[in-house]
């Protein structure tokens, strides 16, 4: 059986990520799917059925047409899966459907810096692989309000683990949740180079987008 198709959309109009290519590659290097690489919204203009999930990794600002707006939706309400990927929280802020369907909008984050990401549910295929207890380096991205009242949460940050959270005892770092009949992963971790090395994040990542892909 084929692998099954995932379109990873890596297009910027604001702040750019080193790492992106870094990520690109590694989710190449997963082997669990076949990667279309794209930065021209054109892409999300076509029909979007044949693939298992769209991927916004590290977008920013405003990355999409109004006609690949609407191709996402469609294709997200009838049943496609989609994977937020760090800075995919930075992204399309002008359109409320995109903020109700990733769950969260980013606010900002101190420095990069290590701390600890606390797992909420060991028996997800995001989580299951993690130690309770995850020492993390990264940057921890803080939102205007937490998902949880319309998502799973599968990773909080302890935010006493290093400084500069605004969030307190309630900081969702990753989450799953559904948007009519398709499924969302969201993940706020994945914003260094030396990221897309890390095996247990390569597995988180594995883990999520297997999730969301599954219709």
């Amino acid at each position: 059986m084929p692998a099954p198709t995932l379109l990873v959309y890596t297009r910027t109009t604001d702040y750019r990520h080193d790492s992106i290519p870094a990520a690109v590659a590694a989710l190449r290097s997963l082997g669990d799917f076949e990667i279309h690489a794209h930065e021209n919204p054109t892409a999300l203009e076509q029909p979007l059925d044949h693939y298992a999930a769209v991927v916004f990794l590290s977008t920013s600002g405003d990355v999409l047409t109004p006609t690949a707006r609407d191709r996402l939706t469609a294709y997200i309400e009838n049943g496609g899966g989609f994977a937020g990927i760090h800075a995919a929280a930075c992204t399309e802020y002008d359109w409320p459907y995109y903020g109700d369907l990733l769950g969260a909008r980013f606010a900002g984050h101190p420095p990069i810096q290590p701390g600890r990401a606390l797992v909420e549910d060991p028996d997800h295929p995001a989580t299951r692989h993690l130690p309770p207890t995850w020492e993390v380096t990264d940057e921890w991205y803080d939102f205007h309000a937490s998902p949880r009242p319309t998502a799973h949460i599968l990773l909080s940050a302890d935010e006493s683990s290093y400084t500069g959270g605004t969030m307190g005892d309630d900081h969702p770092l990753a989450w799953c949740r559904t948007q009519g009949a398709g499924r969302v992963f969201y993940t706020a971790l994945g914003h260094t180079v030396e990221a897309y090395d890390d095996p247990l994040f390569l597995a988180h990542l594995r883990g999520g987008i297997t999730w969301a892909a599954a219709r």
